[in-house]
Parts: structure tokens; sequence; C-alpha cells
């Protein structure tokens, strides 16, 4: 396993992990609002990996760890319960259905997710796309590791206080194509 805390050179609170983090700009100012936290970013197109290396040495960002490859290899050497956040924002809808295994929230990864992240962690999934929106509903609130607190449309259609904007999401404003936005969190009892 993994010693996730003794990747960052400072003392952290908490430890984040952005799934598909596309050109950064959220994880990057996610990092420089939340010094104290250490993430680790996972894509793997190189152009992504590129444009978060140029925010972290612009600002000189410390508490960010990459790892350029698919983020389902580093989950099995993560610790149990060492998240306390997790982002999987815009990710490739995969829309055809012989495709749905692509997608990556699905019922295998989210019982990776469910023994990395601690009890109380809080799972971010965004979309703008009605296919993949469909899915996240399907497959996440099901699931016995996590909880939706909801109460209706307007809470999934606005974006949490502190969310960063990213290069997917204002394309699919100016496209006219509304977003969603869930908020999971770890229940107590392990699955």
């Amino acid at each position: 396993m993994i010693d996730v805390r003794a990747l960052f050179p400072q003392t952290t609170t908490d430890i984040w992990l952005e799934i598909g983090f596309g050109a950064g700009e959220h994880l990057a100012t996610q990092a420089a609002r939340n010094p104290d936290v250490g993430i680790i970013g996972g894509e793997v197109f190189i152009n992504g990996v590129a444009s978060l290396v140029r925010y972290v040495d612009a600002q000189s960002l410390k508490n960010i760890r990459i790892f350029n490859d698919d983020v389902r290899l580093l989950l099995p050497a993560l610790p149990d319960g060492c998240l306390s956040r997790v982002f999987v924002l815009f990710p490739d809808p995969w829309p055809k259905v012989r495709h749905a295994k692509r997608r990556f929230i699905g019922p295998q990864n989210l019982n990776h997710l469910a023994r990395v992240m601690r009890p109380g962690a809080e799972l971010r999934i965004a979309s703008d796309h009605p296919v993949y929106i469909q899915w996240v509903m399907e497959q996440v609130p099901p699931h016995p590791a996590f909880t939706w607190q909801v109460t209706g449309p307007e809470d999934w259609a606005t974006a949490p206080p502190d969310h960063v904007e990213t290069r997917y999401q204002l394309k699919a404003g100016k496209e006219g194509r509304k977003p969603a936005f869930f908020r999971f969190f770890r229940t107590a009892a392990r699955a």
C-alpha cells in the first residue's frame, strides 16, 4: 500500500482524488484554495497532464501529485479509508449502450471507491450528458456504501459552493446543456 500522506512534503489534513482531471484547471484551483489538502490527480492523456504541470509550476503548488495513467491501476494501491473527497467531473459519457462498460462510474469502481473513502467522505460527480446523468442515478444511489442527500432536482442543478468550472462545463454551457452536480457521501458501514 502507498503511504499517501508521505507523498506530500507538507502536513496534510485530507487527501482528495480527482479522476480524469482534463486540463487541470479544477484540480489546480482546488489545490491553491486548499493548501493543507493533498490532491492526487489521475489522467491518461498527456496533454492534460502537461496542462496541469503548467498550473503547478506557475503557482508553485506543492500539494498536487499526478498519476498519469488509468486511475483504476492506482486504486488497489491506496489504503482503506484514506480519501476524504473524490471528484469525477464531466467524464466521457460513452453514450452508446455497447460502450457503457467503459464508464468509470459502475459497480466495480464504486466498490473500489467505497474501500478507499473514509466514512463521511464525499464523491462529487458532474455531467452535462443526459445518458451519463441517468447512468449515475441508476448506479450510485442503490450502492450500499453511498448516500445521496437530495430533496429535489434543484439540489443537483446547482454546483457546490466551492466548485470550480472546468473547460468542459463552460463548453456545455455555451452549447446550452445544463449540468447536473451530484454529491454522494460514504456511509459509515463498509460495503
